[in-house]
């Protein structure tokens, strides 16, 4: 699931293995199995054993797995498991307010997805995206909020949100990463607040965001497909550049690198 084009990634808790299955088959860009925040306390080692269980049983599969918190007792025994298992593509790394906690993961060998969810983790931001075994950033919006003791969907605090995913957009371009995930819209059924908040963070240079339900996962594909005109756009501004010209005009309007990267990223979304 190393696919750079990773509009969705789905999360299911480590301690549903029944889940397993119907995540993959979700259409999710990327599926997450989760160690941390999903699973109790006295379900933590078990959560491992269901994952490794299925993965010998399907060793074709190929998926990722939120291990849980640098300073957390089971973290080492986690990252042991995913350096283990071929099955586990990545690994992604909740809490991280240092380059050095992303070193420790870095170790497994495993392509490694941040999630900054604190102030100190914005703080130290620019040494965690330039650490090695970082593919890309996630948000943390919801624990972030809660950190810096927002007023939740207030104005002002979608407003100090931005910043920080701003933040994330400058540091993944300055570190070479592939483009940040958004965080979780945590009302499954709210489909039109989940487009609105796609769209906005899509908009912002994000690829797409973290979700919790399968439901979720065409609402964010749809938000963010092209539409039929840009399509049309988007071929004919790569036609037009196929002579190797430099800039060119396509529509009336010059065309020149950044638009002809938009283009085909327009097509690659397709």
């Amino acid at each position: 699931m190393s696919n750079p084009i990773a509009r969705s990634a789905l999360f299911v808790p480590g301690s549903r293995p029944e889940r397993f299955a119907k995540a993959l088959a979700s259409g999710a860009d990327a599926v997450i199995v989760d160690f941390e925040d999903a699973v109790e306390e006295p379900l933590k080692v078990l959560a491992r054993e269901h994952l490794g269980r299925f993965l010998v049983g399907q060793p074709q599969v190929r998926l990722w797995v939120r291990v849980n918190a640098p300073e957390h007792p089971e973290h080492l025994a986690d990252l042991a498991f995913c350096q283990s298992h071929a099955g586990v593509a990545g690994i992604l790394l909740p809490k991280v307010e240092s380059a050095a906690q992303v070193t420790r993961v870095a170790a497994t060998g495993k392509p490694i997805w941040p999630i900054i969810e604190s102030a100190r983790g914005l703080l130290a931001l620019a040494e965690i995206a330039m650490a090695t075994g970082v593919q890309r950033l996630s948000f943390g919006g919801l624990d972030l909020a809660l950190d810096l003791n927002l007023s939740s969907g207030s104005a002002a605090a979608e407003f100090a949100l931005d910043q920080a995913r701003l933040a994330l957009i400058l540091h993944s371009r300055a570190a070479g990463l592939m483009a940040p995930l958004d965080g979780v819209h945590p009302a499954i059924d709210d489909s039109a607040g989940l487009a609105t908040s796609i769209r906005h963070a899509y908009a912002m240079g994000f690829a797409g965001a973290l979700c919790i339900h399968p439901r979720q996962v065409p609402v964010i594909h749809q938000a963010l497909a092209p539409s039929a005109e840009e399509l049309a756009w988007a071929r004919r501004v790569v036609e037009g550049g196929q002579g190797g010209a430099g800039a060119y005009q396509v529509d009336g309007q010059m065309v020149d690198a950044p638009v002809l990267q938009r283009a085909r990223r327009l097509l690659a979304l397709a």
